[in-house]
Formats: structure tokens, C-alpha cells, sequence
């Protein structure tokens, strides 16, 4: 009991000790039992057995009941399980005169709790009709139909006037969400109800014991007898136990003779309850209460089956969107502090109508948030919190204090994404205006009595409105959920961009070496080229301009060579070119004192200076001494011999009469042994009165050949990407290079690809092909893996894509793939452009 001068409030009904009232309602009779099987306590039991209470006390079990029923009840205590487990009996014959009960077993305590009650006899009848009704409850499609069902089908089974589903909130405030009631009597569907209305002890008595009933609100409470002194007898568990005074006159107030409640147990947790009233007395038989308790059990696990697979189906969806935010991410840090793009992807995954990001001292921020002041104060609160949680909150303002806030934003939840210091993703929810619609003012009362205060519940239960502002939608729990996983994601992605910085630093460091080595051993190389072209030029006869004049041809020469590997970027050169540019001067339209004639051969980077020298030395002779001196041609063809060697023949007709020179200058010696020197291959020259003629083989190893059908083809099916529309393709561009990647996405976007998806890894792109891919460039090496994962699986889906290699298509794909084009690096717009056409054309 309270002191007379204690302050009265709303929480004096959560002291009340509603487990040991002392009394049973009168609907059997009690007796708790020692171990040795003797009555310690009794209640009601002259109505039921002509035994007083008192005189019960010390009986043994045996004296009081039949044989066969104590051997029953001893049977069925040995199977009682944990401690809240109730064994139910059925038509028990528990008196010699044959009268059947039906009995209710548990623990309390020490104690072996009885209750009994006369038997209906309809057990079976009852059977049949919940099997029937729980059958219904199953064919329900949805949550919705599931909780209307539910009401429905608990009326038809106990005949209430009112059955109603009472769903917990957050606040564990309750609403009626689906209800079935009688013709003529008041609908509480939609209304809501303090969580002052059920006191903390109840709750916990609800998940203990999940059925409750009160048969007559007006009948008087039967006190439990007791052998000596003793705590009172818990009866957490019990069917009987006496129900709170303020209680019975808070369902007085609501018009209310009987009520029946089955609690709603949903992952362990009180998700609700079924709440049944009547408004006379009303008491469904032991078989029917037996029976709508199942009723309840069946409905929580079928009601939670249906919300995990709503709550899997979103998280699912959502973790999809999480997934394409954490793969760009991944791939371009800067987009975790692009506040609009983020608001954009995660919206899809958890509703919000804005954004704010704290990362490094830095802050952006997009739709609908307070100003920077207040988003400080936020961070720094976050700051004292519990670090390895997702903190949330549908009042921001009584989150950081509970002053006022000048802020549109009313709820907010913060996704942590560093570790120290603490940084944050913070998504904000609008404040939502809504009127809710209370049975009755919330507020209880205190009366002044002859004995001092009394609480007494309100006696108003008619709809009452109150406008909730200040607050956002609240953030659910599988909200809360997919806000963790993708916190993992994001603190792992940090957490890689960091190591991955320190990695990108080393390696830029070794490649700034090798780099610099490089370089060094190409100017060196060159150096020493250009002295042996001095070395040896010096020493021809002429005057020292003829000789400066030779040399510097030779350079320019060189120099030719090293640009036009330079324009293909260090790729073959065609053998065609090399002529073109060493013999310019003499292919105009009106001289054709040149003619060439051979396939289309391209010579690899390594051998290009050498063959730009010998070209050089034939053109310069030709010009000074030779055909193209006077109104001569030279004549050029080549071809490949059976070994895929190249076969090059120089012919000279129409120019003075040749005569072979009596000493062999530098220029000649260039032309005899370079080929055979520095290229391993072949070289023959004849002086013919009528013009040179030259013969020179040049080693497969250093030719790449494109046969002639090959060309044809190319040349007559050539598409054009121009007539191929891709504003709506999704493109797949997996390069492991993040500046060879974001240069490919301009050419990509200047090209009108719809959308381009980049990945550098395969798992990043697997992942990626869920996202609608509709085709795909591949760079063959991703470091220490290939890309062939990804393309197995492209073909597999049937999405056409193309390889990217800085190696011949040749020596990198296996056989599977080498129908596949191939574009080489360092690739430009035209190939792209042209791969895209082969395989969309």
C-alpha cells in the first residue's frame, strides 16, 4: 500500500501488485499443494466440492479426490515443462460421485497450483470448430486481411459483442487496427488508447500468460485461505486470478461486464492483443477458453510469418539499393559526400525527404534539414552516444534537449560511417502533421476519499482529438536493420578507401621509379643512337654542310619514326605509313613516280626506327643519285612468305646509269646491316645499270599481318555506332585503373550511353549485373584476376560485350572467347566506338 501522503500520478498504477491479489473470481475453485501432496492453500471450494476452504487446508490430495484423478493429475505434473507450462485436463472424473471437471496444472513457486471448474463437455465440438477457424486464418493473404480475420473468426468462437485488435506502438500507446462487432454497438476501430491504460506489470504478466478473462466485472473476488503465515501465492499463471479494482471500474466506465484478452506475441515481444468485451456477463466454457488460447498462439506465429516476410521482401529490396550505393561509392569516394546523389539512391532503400554528411571536417546536405548550427549540435550529440548503433529518432527536438527547433525536419536516423573520428550519413524526415483520435482524455484522476487520495481511471471514453506536430514518420525496425547493414558496408569501405590511399601512394611512388628508369634507359638509348649516327656521318666525304645536312635528315628521320609511335600510342605502325612519310615528296596525285603493292602489314614499335632508318637511306640515295634524281619510279611490293616472314622489294627503273660505289659509306652500310643486325632478318642489294633493286626480309616476329579476306570484310560490314540509338542502354564498364575508367565514362557519355555502371573488381561486377545491364567492356586484367567471370556470366545472360587488353587479343583469350572483339589499350573513341557497332550492328 501507498502512504496516505504520497503523490499521486499515473505511475501508482504500475506498483500495483496485480500477481498476488489474494482472491480468485468466482468461476471454480483453488488449491495450491505441497510437494508431499497437501492442500497449503484453498479458495471457493464449498461451491464446488462442500468442502470449506478452511477445512481443506492440510488434506492430502487422495483424501479429498478420486483415485484415478490424483493418479491423472500426478501423470500430467511429471510432464510439466519451464516455468510458465499449464497442463490442461479435460472431463476429469475428480470426485468418487463421478462428477467430471475440467482442471487447469501449474508451478508456483513450490507450490502446485489446481484449478477446476464443472465440465461442459463439449470439447470435441470446440475441436472441430477451431480447426475450421484456424483453417481460415491461413488462406489470409496479407497483414491486413490477416487482422480482420482474426477479429471475425475470435467472435464466431466465444460470441463477444466486440472483438477487437489492438496493436502496440513504439510509444506502447495502442490502436485498434481490425475489429468485428455486434449489430448496434459502439466501433472503437481507429482509436487509440494510452500506454498508461495497461501498466508495466500487466504487460510483463501478458507475455507470461497470454490469456486472460474476466467472466462479470461486477462479481465479488474470492479470498484465497491459507495454511500459516506465508508471502501470498504468485498467480501469474493463473485462470482465476482476481483482477484490479481500478481495473474493474475502468471497464465499468467503458460499459463492460466481460472481457477476454489474448496476447499477440511477435519475435518474443508483445506485438498486441486481442481484446474481447461484452457488455453483460458472459463466460465461455474451459474447452472454448482452451481453445481460443491455441487460437492465439496460432494467429501470433501466423501474423509473424507474414511481417518477416514483409520486413525480408523489403530489407531485401532495400539491401539491393544499399548494394549500388556502396559499389559507386566504392568506386568514387567523392560520391559519399554528394549529398543529392545520395538522396536519390537512398530514398529507394529508406524513406527520406533529406540528407546530411559530416566526413572529415566537411559538410553536405540536400532536400529537406536543419540548418548547420543545428546539424552540429546533432553530430556532437551523436558524439556521447553508444558508437556501435544506429540512433534515430522521429523527435529530433527532444532529442537534443527538447527546446523548440527552427527546423522542417522533425525525425532523423544516423548511419555512423567512420570509426574515429566519428563521421555520419544522417537522413531527415519531414515533421507529419496528424490528428489522432484518443477514446476518451488520457488523464486519470484523484479523488478525495474518507481514507485519503484515490486514482480512479477516467470515466469518458467517448473520441477524443489531439494534432501531433513535431514529430516524423518513425523509423521501423527493418529500417533500423537495412541502416546497419549498409553501416558495415560503408565503415568497411572507409575503412578500404584508407588502405587502399596508403597502397595507391606506394605503388605510385614504384611507378614514379620505374618510371624515371625507363625514361632514363630510352634517353640513353638515344643518346647513344644519335652519337653513332654522328660518329659515323662525320666520317663521309663533303663539306661540313653536306654532312650537317645528312645528319639531320637521318635525326628527322628518327624523329618521324618516334612520332608516329607516339600518335598510335606505341602500337604497330603500318608498313604503308612508313613509306608515305619518307617518300611524301614524290606520291603527290600528279607524280605518282611511286607505286606500292602488298597486304595490309604493320610493323611492331621495337622495329620501327630501324626500318625508318633503311627507308630513309633508300629514299635519300634514290633522290641524290638514283631514280627520283631525274624522271625515274621506284616500285614497291612486299609480301609474306610461307613462315609469315615479311618479303620487301625496292626496285628502281628510269634514273641515270647505276654503278656499284667503290667504297661502302655509312648510309649504305645502313641499308646492308641493319635488318640482318639489329632485327635478325635479311638484306640483298643489286647495282643495276637501269636502277638499284633490293631484297629484304624482315623476321615474322617483328609483323603483324592482316589477311586480305579479313580486310574485305571489315571494310564492307563496317557499322556505324552513329545509327545505333544508346540512350537507353545500361553499360557495364569494368576497368581497374580508376583513371583509364572515368576516361572511358566520358568517351561513353559523350558517345550518348544511356547509363554506364563502373566496377573494378569481378565481384563488384557480378554484383552489378542484377542492375539491368544490357552490355558490357571488360578490361581482360584486373590486377591479379581476369575478367572472364564476368564474361561467362555475361554470356550466360545473353548480354553482348567486348574485351579491353593492352596485350593482342591472341596471347590473352582462351579459345572459348575468341570470337569475342577486342580493342587495345590505350584505347580511343573510334574503337570504342567501332567494338559497339560490331556487336550491336
Amino acid at each position: 500500500m501507498l502512504p496516505r501522503d504520497a503523490a499521486i500520478g499515473i505511475t501508482n498504477c504500475d506498483r500495483e501488485p496485480i500477481h498476488i491479489p489474494g482472491g480468485i473470481q468466482d468461476i471454480g475453485f483453488l488449491v495450491a499443494l505441497s510437494a508431499d501432496w497437501l492442500v497449503q492453500r484453498a479458495a471457493n471450494t464449498e461451491k464446488f466440492l462442500g468442502i470449506a476452504p478452511e477445512d481443506m487446508l492440510g488434506k492430502s490430495l487422495p483424501d479429498v479426490f478420486a483415485k484415478q484423478a490424483v493418479d491423472l493429475v500426478r501423470d500430467r505434473i511429471s510432464m510439466l515443462r519451464g516455468k510458465d507450462s499449464v497442463e490442461r485436463l479435460f472431463a476429469v472424473p475428480l470426485l468418487e460421485d463421478g462428477s467430471l471437471f475440467d482442471l487447469a496444472l501449474h508451478f508456483s513457486g513450490r507450490s502446485v497450483v489446481l484449478e477446476a471448474e464443472r465440465s461442459k463437455g463439449d470439447q470435441v465440438e470446440v475441436s472441430s470448430t477451431t480447426r475450421n477457424i484456424l483453417g481460415r486464418l491461413a488462406a489470409s493473404r496479407d497483414v491486413d486481411t490477416l487482422l480482420n480475420e482474426c477479429a471475425r473468426q475470435a467472435r464466431a468462437l466465444l460470441g463477444f459483442d466486440r472483438v477487437m485488435i489492438y496493436r502496440f506502438a513504439a510509444d506502447e500507446s495502442g490502436e485498434v487496427v481490425a475489429q468485428s462487432v455486434a449489430r448496434g454497438f459502439e466501433s472503437f476501430l481507429g482509436l487509440n488508447f494510452p500506454s498508461t491504460d495497461i501498466p508495466q506489470q500487466a504487460r510483463k504478466l501478458y507475455v507470461r500468460n497470454t490469456f486472460r478473462i474476466i467472466g462479470d466485472a461486477t462479481a465479488e473476488q474470492v479470498p484465497i485461505v491459507q495454511r500459516g503465515e506465508g508471502e501470498p501465492l504468485d498467480l501469474s499463471l493463473a485462470l482465476y486470478r482476481a483482477v484490479s479494482p481500478i481495473h474493474l471500474e475502468y471497464l465499468r466506465n467503458m460499459g463492460v461486464a466481460a472481457s477476454l484478452s489474448i496476447s499477440i506475441i511477435v519475435n518474443g515481444k508483445l506485438w498486441g492483443l486481442i481484446a474481447c468485451h461484452h457488455h453483460q456477463p458472459h463466460m465461455p466454457s474451459f474447452a472454448e477458453r482452451s481453445a481460443a488460447e491455441l487460437f492465439g498462439q496460432i494467429f501470433s506465429l501466423q501474423l509473424e510469418s507474414r511481417i518477416n516476410a514483409e520486413s525480408t521482401d523489403y530489407e531485401s529490396k532495400a539491401r539491393h539499393v544499399g548494394n549500388r550505393v556502396m559499389t559507386a561509392a566504392a568506386q568514387d569516394p567523392t560520391k559519399l559526400l554528394d549529398a543529392e546523389w545520395l538522396l536519390q539512391m537512398m530514398d529507394d532503400a529508406i524513406e527520406c525527404d533529406g540528407i546530411m554528411v559530416h566526413m572529415e571536417g566537411e559538410m553536405s546536405s540536400a532536400g529537406i534539414h536543419p540548418n548547420e548550427g543545428i546539424f552540429q549540435r546533432l553530430v556532437d550529440t551523436l558524439n556521447t552516444r553508444e558508437a556501435q548503433i544506429i540512433h534515430h529518432s522521429h523527435n529530433l527536438s527532444t532529442y537534443l534537449g527538447g527546446e523548440e527547433l527552427d527546423t522542417p525536419a522533425a525525425g532523423f536516423l544516423a548511419i555512423p560511417i567512420s570509426r574515429r573520428p566519428r563521421d555520419y550519413m544522417v537522413l531527415f524526415r519531414e515533421e507529419q502533421l496528424r490528428s489522432v483520435r484518443w477514446a476518451g482524455e488520457q488523464a486519470k484522476h484523484v479523488t478525495q476519499t474518507e481514507d485519503g487520495l484515490e486514482l480512479t481511471p477516467r470515466k469518458s471514453f467517448e473520441a477524443w482529438k489531439q494534432t501531433v506536430t513535431g514529430q516524423s514518420k518513425p523509423f521501423n525496425l527493418s529500417e533500423v536493420r537495412v541502416a546497419t547493414s549498409l553501416r558495415s558496408t560503408l565503415l568497411e569501405i572507409v575503412l578500404r578507401l584508407s588502405e587502399a590511399a596508403s597502397e595507391d601512394r606506394r605503388k605510385a611512388t614504384e611507378q614514379q621509379k620505374l618510371l624515371i628508369a625507363e625514361l632514363n634507359h630510352r634517353v640513353r638509348n638515344i643518346l647513344a643512337l644519335i652519337r653513332a649516327l654522328m660518329s659515323q656521318t662525320k666520317r663521309e666525304e663533303g663539306s661540313i654542310s653536306d654532312v650537317v645536312d645528312t645528319l639531320e635528315s637521318r635525326v628527322k628521320a628518327l624523329a618521324t619514326a618516334h612520332d608516329m609511335l607516339t600518335a598510335e600510342n606505341w602500337a604497330p605502325t603500318p608498313l604503308r605509313t612508313l613509306f608515305e612519310v619518307e617518300l611524301q615528296a614524290y606520291m603527290s596525285p600528279t607524280k605518282q613516280r611511286v607505286t606500292m603493292d602488298g597486304p595490309d602489314v604493320s610493323i611492331l614499335p621495337e622495329a620501327i626506327p630501324i626500318m625508318a632508318l633503311v627507308i630513309h637511306e633508300l629514299a635519300t640515295n634514290a633522290a641524290k643519285y638514283g631514280a627520283l634524281s631525274d624522271s625515274g619510279t621506284i616500285a614497291l611490293d612486299w609480301h609474306c612468305d610461307d613462315d609469315k616472314n615479311l618479303v620487301l622489294n625496292w626496285r628502281e627503273k628510269g634514273g641515270p646509269a647505276v654503278q656499284k660505289p667503290e667504297r661502302q659509306g655509312f648510309g649504305t652500310t645502313i641499308i646492308n646491316n641493319s635488318i640482318p643486325h639489329e632485327l635478325g632478318g635479311e638484306s640483298a642489294i643489286e647495282y643495276k645499270t637501269s636502277g638499284i633493286e633490293a631484297c629484304f626480309t624482315v623476321p615474322a616476329k617483328h609483323v603483324v599481318v592482316i589477311e586480305d579476306e579479313q580486310v574485305e570484310t571489315a571494310s564492307a560490314e563496317k557499322p556505324d555506332v552513329r545509327s545505333i540509338p544508346l540512350g537507353k542502354e545500361r553499360m557495364l564498364l569494368v576497368e581497374d585503373s580508376m583513371l583509364i575508367a572515368l576516361d572511358a565514362e566520358d568517351q561513353l557519355r559523350d558517345m550518348g550511353v544511356g547509363e554506364v555502371v563502373l566496377a573494378a573488381s569481378n565481384n563488384a561486377a557480378l554484383r552489378a549485373l542484377d542492375e539491368g545491364i544490357t552490355i558490357a567492356m571488360l578490361d581482360f586484367n584486373l590486377g591479379d584476376e581476369t575478367s572472364l567471370p564476368i564474361a561467362e556470366k555475361l554470356r550466360e545472360k545473353g548480354v553482348p560485350f567486348f574485351f579491353a587488353s593492352g596485350y593482342g587479343a591472341g596471347d590473352v583469350l582462351p579459345a572459348e572467347f575468341a570470337d569475342v572483339h577486342v580493342i587495345t589499350k590505350p584505347y580511343s573513341r573510334d574503337q570504342i566506338e567501332q567494338a559497339i557497332a560490331q556487336i550491336r550492328g
